[in-house]
């Protein structure tokens, strides 16, 4: 079991940058692989990236490629989604994932422990 502790997502602007962080106090945060998924509204949850336990591999929906970084601190049990060049296309509650999967999860599933969620708004 791990608990993952979202802050406050945000407004941001047509081509400007947010930044999400994602915290696992108190857990063994190295053993999993973490994502990010979004749920835009009227849509289902997606995949948007991910990071292995390792921290050296990502991999990344199409949509986000080139825009968005996830990069990961162990010694802080967090991770991180730098997006860049945001479009209103993007404005969506985020949600951070765990995996104890033997590699990153790109599809919603009750495996994947879950963040409560954080609101992205991206205006135009």
């Amino acid at each position: 079991q791990v608990q993952l502790v979202e802050p406050g997502g945000g407004l941001g602007q047509a081509g400007g940058s947010l930044r999400l962080s994602c915290a696992a106090p108190g857990s063994a945060f190295s053993y999993y692989h973490m994502g990010w998924f979004r749920r835009a509204p009227g849509k289902e949850r997606e995949f948007v990236g991910g990071i292995r336990r390792s921290g050296n591999i990502m991999q990344y929906a199409d949509f986000v490629k080139g825009r968005f970084t996830i990069s990961s601190d162990n010694a802080k049990n967090t991770v991180y989604l730098q997006m860049n060049s945001l479009i209103p296309e993007d404005t969506a509650v985020y949600y951070c994932a765990a995996s104890a999967a033997a590699a990153i999860t790109t599809t919603p599933n009750a495996d994947l422990y879950w963040g409560q969620g954080t609101q992205v708004t991206v205006s135009s």
